[in-house]
């Protein structure tokens, strides 16, 4: 839990930081496009109208020149002639390329506008007589808005990771009080169920022992209230003291253990108290399945498993346990017939103390055989699901197979 904890922390915090580096980035982006874009106008303007300054702007405390040429346009029976009247162009007259050039800047309405394929920006001016074109080469321009682009972007990363680092080891912080709660209450539960061992084998010692004697009615019946409800309460502090032990311990022995053995052995053990509740066992069960882990945990699941089915199945219908592998887990399917539990009954199922009585009918539990179950999964990096419907309850195992 501490563990998910912090990394949703993690999560949020660079989920937060990254999206307002991305609109700062944004707006950086756009301001200085933005800028470029008027600069480059108004070096358009005065490359028309005033070409001796015109091959100039400034940046910070100096000046860049930005390549150019104008062009006049005159009327030449169906179509036009066009001369190169000034800039930094030697090369461009009577060419091909200038006859491209024009030609894509006359196809576009727009009196200004930049043509992609020449990296020029243009701006026309109709003065009656003749028609006037100024070029600008903006790739300078665009060149220190994509160097700029990639320093920004470069700085962003190098910022997030250090963020990245950060939030981790404040992760650890904020969530210092957190775990220190959650192990305090963990060592409470284990310490707590530990303790009240004693005194529950005490008074099921001494219940016992009175059960022998010969006491007058109605002191047996108490007797055997105080018997059956000790053991009731000795049922819970060892499955509490299960749960304590199984958030306390980290890793699992792991070793080669034959599921399909486990399986099968257990589903002898629980056949006679399956058919005495008429609800036989009827097990489908590949051979050959083996996983990694505990295999006493994990029979230990799987008796959770079928103890649940035989108690909230229909008296009649069958219990269907089969266990199958694909070529990198083994599945394990325990499901009994009987009333359908509710979608948001279900996703509650392996919670601590939660019991769906309505659609699980009356019987006797604490709510804790399902969440052990799940921790035991867990252990082992199993998934443990439940599905429901009008035809079944099912209880799904997926555990990777031995590599």
């Amino acid at each position: 839990m501490i563990v998910r904890l912090r990394l949703k922390f993690v999560v949020v915090s660079m989920t937060l930081v990254t999206l307002v580096l991305l609109g700062v980035f944004c707006f950086f982006r756009v301001t200085v496009q933005t800028a470029m874009e008027v600069t480059g106008q108004a070096v358009l303007e005065r490359v028309l109208h005033q070409p001796s300054t015109a091959t100039t702007f400034s940046v910070q405390d100096g000046s860049v020149q930005l390549p150019y040429f104008t062009v006049s346009l005159f009327s030449s029976g169906d179509g036009y002639t066009a001369y190169v009247t000034g800039g930094t162009y030697d090369d461009l007259e009577n060419t091909p390329v200038l006859t491209e050039i024009v030609s894509q800047c006359l196809a576009q309405e727009e009196t200004n506008g930049t043509l992609p394929d020449y990296n020029l920006r243009y701006l026309k001016e109709n003065t009656g007589f003749v028609e006037q074109i100024a070029f600008v080469d903006v790739s300078t321009l665009q060149a220190a808005l994509d160097t700029t682009t990639v320093t920004v972007l470069q700085g962003g990363i190098v910022a997030l990771l250090g963020l990245l680092a950060l939030s981790c080891w404040l992760s650890s912080w904020v969530v210092r009080p957190v775990e220190r709660a959650w192990q305090q209450q963990r060592q409470f539960l284990a310490d707590a169920s530990h303790e009240l061992k004693t005194p529950l084998t005490v008074i099921l010692s001494n219940a016992q022992l009175l059960d022998t004697l010969d006491l007058p009615d109605p002191a047996p019946r108490w007797v055997e209230h105080i018997h059956y409800e000790s053991q009731r309460m000795k049922s819970l502090v060892e499955q509490m003291l299960t749960l304590a032990r199984t958030d306390q311990m980290r890793t699992v022995a792991m070793s080669q253990v034959a599921l399909w053995e486990v399986v099968t052995d257990s589903v002898l053990s629980f056949e006679p108290v399956a058919f005495e509740a008429g609800k036989p066992i009827d097990e489908t069960i590949a051979p050959d399945v083996e996983v990694m882990g505990d295999g006493g945990k994990l029979r230990q699941m799987v008796s959770i498993l079928l103890d649940n089915a035989i108690k909230y199945g229909a008296v009649g219908c069958p219990i269907v346990v089969t266990l199958s592998k694909t070529e990198k887990v083994a599945k394990l399917v325990v499901a009994n017939q009987g009333n359908e539990i509710p979608p948001a009954q279900l996703k509650h199922l392996f919670e601590r103390f939660y019991r769906a009585d309505q659609s699980r009918g009356s019987q006797v539990g604490f709510g804790l055989g399902l969440s052990i179950a799940d921790s035991i999964a867990k252990e082992h990096k199993a998934t443990l699901k439940a599905e429901s419907d009008e035809t079944s309850t099912r209880f799904i195992c997926t555990i990777p197979l031995k590599k």
